[in-house]
């Protein structure tokens, strides 16, 4: 097991500002790889860079194949406007195929969705993150009381990681709410996917997200026709278990 310790980190950096707990995370690693897919992320992307010499910030972003044509473009807006590489990584062909011959283009609705996501976001994600140090997400506590309400500041990513190969997992804006975000986001002028204009506020897959109506939680969007009890893919499978 490396010699970082999330508990520590924590302890001296909890009531730091996003950017210093980045620049700690920097200091700590050398490097920092973000994932990106929402206005968290690109935040994150926009910190990271003002601590951190570009060539040690690396962004990955999943495509399952059924995004919104917005969500597309927004990639692509946010790798011209820092001007960075965005590592796209996309799921195994043949494993949606075989889903799809099997159960339908739709069968998340009836079975749930966690055999959908295992394919098209967890499998890509795993193969993205081996043999990483260091993995840095955009989780809020306040994004899905249900599942990240105790979101640390940094521990250690058990799904993804292991003993021999230890994955430290950084959560920034894990105290920040999504007022905090989108107050960011107006005053340094950062890209954000204009769906949110159209009241979707989490923002997925498209046959899987949908806007959220006023006093709504954000992640209501999200899986609506599921228990609302866990809201999560199996990205941060270890919030579930929390």
């Amino acid at each position: 097991m490396s010699s970082f310790n999330p508990s520590q980190f924590v302890l001296e950096h909890d009531q730091d500002t996003p950017k210093n707990i980045l620049k700690a995370a920097y200091e700590a690693f050398g490097e920092l790889t973000i994932s990106f897919s929402g206005a968290e992320d690109v935040v994150l992307i926009d910190l990271a860079l003002k601590v951190a010499p570009k060539e040690k910030v690396k962004v990955f972003s999943l495509d399952t194949g059924r995004l919104h044509a917005e969500t597309y473009a927004f990639i692509e807006r946010v790798r011209e406007h820092y001007a960075i590489e965005i590592d796209v990584r996309f799921p195994d062909a043949e494993a949606v195929q075989a889903l799809v011959k099997e159960k339908g283009l739709f069968s998340f609705y009836r079975d749930g969705h966690q055999e959908c996501c295992g394919i098209r976001k967890v499998a890509p994600l795993r193969a993205r993150l081996k043999g990483l140090p260091v993995w840095v997400t955009g989780q809020r506590r306040d994004q899905s009381p249900g599942t990240r309400n105790s979101v640390q500041i940094a521990e250690w990513d058990t799904a993804f990681g292991s003993n021999e190969a230890p994955l430290a997992k950084f959560n920034p804006l894990a105290h920040w709410s999504s007022e905090e975000v989108w107050t960011y986001i107006r005053m340094f002028d950062v890209p954000y996917n204009p769906l949110h204009e159209r009241g979707f506020v989490s923002i997925g897959c498209e046959p899987c997200t949908r806007p959220t109506l006023p006093h709504q939680h954000e992640r209501e969007g999200r899986w609506w026709w599921e228990d609302q009890g866990g809201k999560e893919c199996g990205l941060h499978s270890t919030n579930l278990s929390r």
